[in-house]
């Protein structure tokens, strides 16, 4: 009889989001006339860009021909696409990559969670606390020993950097969850900890196009000796509407090495050629057009849409007396639950009583806990409506 892996043992018995919707589905059953207006997990709403949406009609038309037909793709990914990410997200910000360290994916919470496949299992992991789960929970699957790095309003939600040794360090700025952005001063400091310390940083960039603060920086690259250190995650969910289409890319420079002199990139390579057979064709088509002109235009838009929600949702609940972070350069926001009110209390509270759905910050970690997150990602009329239904509530 085979055995299993059991470090999966060690998870928690649910997947915070998973937990969510089953409360939410059950109270929906119980009460099916009751609208509710969903601010907790970070799906978008509105449509995707208009020049995605005909470059992967022309691409579905290349398809229907045998002699634009397309099959199996690189692994890494289309040049066209590669070149387009090169061009747009780093050489105006003076960082200058080759091809060959871009690796084209179907999102970055694939590759977050997939990129210890060439890690040891014996490598120390820093997360932070609170955490996007799936960094945590793929680590806990791998056997990991996990050291946690509290994120409070005392650092900025930034955390500390470390006394003691690390291997590997999941950083994710703009923050998912607390909305909070990482300065160039505070990253030079994450960056020399890992290179005095001969470590790896695993840098989440997923919600860099939310940046509305131009001194911050939206590439671990863009410090330097960080090419040395760290690899980077980038996403199109969020900005160009592809949670559902599926398509994201890693960086991996040429100059990351372990510590024994292996290079991570050749072994990325070698790892996605043998488990991954890329994104499709035809989504990478439709990542490529958002770097038109009139993609970037629509993106922007959207991106403005969703930021314009963020900033309605802080200046309403400071108003109601809630301490609020986040918001500002990332579209969630971090809020005080009241009057030291349990996290999954006060989201059991809003869902029952006000109707909207919410993520309590206990499940992003112990740190967590006190908190609770909000998404931007609805309409601006769901928005409407959802602050106004808290203010009743708080009436």
């Amino acid at each position: 009889m085979a055995t299993i892996n059991t470090n999966y043992q060690k998870l928690s018995p649910r997947y915070l989001f998973a937990e969510i919707a089953r409360q939410v589905n059950a109270y929906q059953a119980a009460h099916p006339d009751t609208h509710l207006i969903r601010l907790g997990i970070g799906d978008v709403t509105q449509p995707l860009p208009n020049a995605a949406i005909q470059a992967m009609h022309r691409a579905v038309d290349e398809c229907a021909c045998a002699s634009t037909f397309r099959g199996y793709g690189p692994e890494q990914g289309y040049d066209f696409l590669i070149d387009a990410i090169l061009q747009h997200d780093f050489q105006p910000r003076g960082i200058h990559l080759s091809p060959s360290e871009v690796f084209i994916s179907d999102g970055a919470k694939s590759d977050t969670g997939n990129i210890g496949d060439i890690l040891s299992t014996q490598n120390i992991v820093g997360i932070t606390d609170p955490v996007y789960p799936v960094y945590a929970d793929t680590n806990i699957m791998a056997g990991r020993t996990l050291h946690s790095i509290p994120c409070h309003a005392d650092n900025a939600f930034t955390g500390d950097i470390p006394s003691e040794h690390l291997d590997i360090i999941f950083l994710c700025y703009p923050n998912n969850p607390t909305g909070a952005v990482m300065t160039k001063e505070k990253l030079t400091l994450w960056v020399n900890y890992a290179i005095q310390h001969k470590a790896i940083i695993l840098y989440d960039a997923a919600y860099e196009a939310f940046i509305q603060d131009d001194r911050l920086p939206h590439s671990i690259y863009e410090i330097e000796g960080a090419r040395q250190c760290a690899i980077e995650f980038r996403s199109f969910s969020k900005t160009a509407g592809f949670t559902g289409i599926r398509c994201g890319y890693t960086i991996i420079p040429h100059a990351l090495k372990s510590t024994d002199g292996v290079s991570l990139n050749r072994l990325w390579n070698r790892r996605q050629c043998s488990k991954f057979n890329g994104a499709s064709y035809i989504s990478q088509r439709g990542a490529e057009a958002i770097y038109t002109p009139e993609g970037q235009q629509q993106v922007r838009h959207t991106i403005q849409h969703y930021m314009r929600n963020a900033h309605y949702f802080h200046d309403c609940l400071e108003q109601l007396g809630l301490t609020v972070y986040g918001g500002q350069n990332a579209p969630y926001l971090w809020v005080s639950t009241p009057d030291g009110e349990d996290s999954w209390s006060f989201f059991r509270r809003l869902l029952t009583d006000a109707h909207v759905v919410v993520t309590p910050g206990e499940g992003f970690g112990p740190h967590g806990e006190g908190y609770i997150r909000i998404t931007s990602f609805g309409t601006w009329e769901d928005s409407l409506e959802a602050m106004e239904r808290i203010k009743k509530l708080y009436k």
